[in-house]
């Protein structure tokens, strides 16, 4: 090592090096990356010495003119998993959390230069923190020598200081450091990743369940404040993933119980995002027992909270949705004009994908659902039209975003609508998706759809016609053939 160079210059060094080392053809890209380091070197100038792992990252990221997310993106590609997320960048840069040797290894690789750089930024990070901190844990800083005449006795001092030690020994045994916390992040966001929507819940049970009761393990001890704050989101996602579970099976009074959990977990953290997430699946549970008129007002109490993504067009979806229903027409509409623009508003991506995210795909598919509420021939029209669009936004989606309960749903409503408009041969054609598929696949919510639509197909205006009286047995075979709510692998609630 040089002695005497900034940090930046030792980027620089081994950027340079690597480039000598690079050839042509498979190298290229390699190449292309290491000169970035040489940009950072101009970009930044050579007053760095002594910059922490958050300037670097910055530097690093911006030099190249990447987003916190396109960082996020590159390192999973590296890692060959899916749980980093832009937000966690954000956190190194801030320096709330310092990545540990395994995260630096891979950051390392995205931005083609050599650990050890990034490892000395670590250094000096933990260095500025310990002399802000002042003495490290365990260590007592040396008494002060009382003012003669003052009247105390010096072993009466002796014991405070010894008492005062006790205390700094037992604030320091901690239960979870960085590494525990940002495992336990990567593995909650392996669960929350793509998959999530688009393979049974119930294959997730045990997971959840073992990462769950080990935050709530660790939540009983003792940690940094801000760990703590990091392990009482996690509870509130794991128990957020579990309230989806009940709520799919239709164990409707389980579900509330770990929404609540959820809940006061998020208050805990003081996660706006997560708060106005958890109302959204209060107003699921309410509107799958009935409760529509609770349901709107807690979808419209969730949009008060200061959340960023795709939350605010989803909280204004349900809402919209479950007005319908009570019959509020214009609400409904308007509540849906709300979910539009929240969607347009949106920069950028969700920080938590699968489950938490709310594709637009899903947004047609509320849309349809209301807009079927609402009722009358335009309505009914635009309807079939919002779940045809769901339909061919998810299947051309990856295989990994394609929600099957989702996708069962809209063929429901298109099916409806069809049915609406006196087409019962429209409405064959766009059940047999649904009825083509295998009952085990199908939440409690898909099995209630199925079987108000045969309910409907009782109706006089049928005539009792043995299409209708064909279709009726197909579905009521279907909803029969579904296994019990506790028995059943199901897709994510619609």
């Amino acid at each position: 090592m040089v002695l005497g160079a900034s940090l930046v210059d030792l980027v620089v060094m081994a950027t340079a090096k690597r480039l000598d080392s690079f050839g042509s053809g498979a190298a290229a890209g390699a190449k292309a990356g290491a000169t970035m380091g040489v940009r950072v070197h101009v970009f930044l100038g050579d007053s760095m010495s002594g910059t922490g792992i958050g300037s670097l990252l910055v530097h690093l990221r911006t030099a190249r003119g990447w987003s916190r997310q396109r960082v996020a993106d590159e390192y999973n590609v590296v890692e060959g998993r899916h749980a980093k997320t832009g937000k966690e960048i954000g956190r190194y840069e801030r320096e709330t959390r310092i990545p540990v040797p395994y995260a630096r290894r891979y950051l390392a690789q995205v931005f083609g230069i050599d650990v050890a750089l990034l490892d000395q930024a670590v250094a000096i990070s933990r260095g500025r923190r310990g002399s802000e901190a002042g003495p490290s844990k365990g260590e007592i800083a040396p008494l002060a020598q009382s003012a003669p005449g003052s009247g105390i006795r010096g072993g009466r001092l002796s014991e405070d200081a010894v008492r005062s030690a006790e205390f700094a020994r037992f604030i320091g045994q901690r239960n979870a450091d960085e590494v525990v916390v940002e495992q336990l992040d990567a593995d909650v966001g392996r669960l929350l990743a793509r998959t999530y929507v688009s393979h049974p819940l119930m294959e997730h049970y045990v997971e959840i369940k073992r990462l769950r009761d080990g935050v709530f393990e660790l939540l009983r001890g003792r940690q940094h404040p801000r760990q703590t704050a990091e392990l009482c989101l996690s509870a509130s996602r794991l128990c957020g993933l579990f309230a989806h579970v009940c709520l799919d099976l239709g164990a409707y009074d389980s579900a509330a119980t770990h929404a609540r959990t959820a809940r006061a977990s998020a208050e805990a953290a003081g996660h706006e995002g997560m708060l106005a997430w958890v109302r959204a699946v209060e107003s699921l549970i309410a509107y799958w027992t009935g409760q529509y008129e609770r349901a709107a007002r807690l979808a419209h109490e969730g949009r008060r909270h200061r959340a960023s993504g795709s939350i605010r067009a989803r909280l204004a979806s349900l809402e919209a949705r479950a007005l319908a229903i009570v019959g509020d027409a214009a609400g409904a509409l308007a509540a849906l004009a709300d979910a539009e623009r929240a969607r347009e508003a949106m920069s950028g991506r969700d920080e938590e994908p699968g489950v938490f995210d709310f594709p637009e795909a899903k947004q047609f598919a509320y849309a349809g659902t209301t807009l079927l509420a609402v009722g009358g021939q335009q309505h009914v029209q635009r309807a079939i039209g919002s779940a045809k669009t769901a339909i061919r936004l998810y299947r051309s989606a990856d295989g990994d975003d394609q929600s099957v309960g989702d996708l069962f749903a809209a063929h429901l409503d298109l099916a409806r609508g069809h049915l609406l408009l006196g087409d019962l041969d429209g409405t064959e054609e766009m059940l047999g998706f649904v009825l083509r598929s295998s009952p085990e696949r199908m939440s409690a919510s898909i099995v209630r759809r199925l079987t108000a639509l045969g309910r409907e197909l009782e109706r006089p205006q049928y005539g009792g016609a043995a299409q209708a009286v064909h279709l009726r047995e197909r579905l009521q075979y279907t909803a029969v053939r579904a296994p019990s709510p506790a028995a059943h692998s199901p897709e994510s609630p619609t």
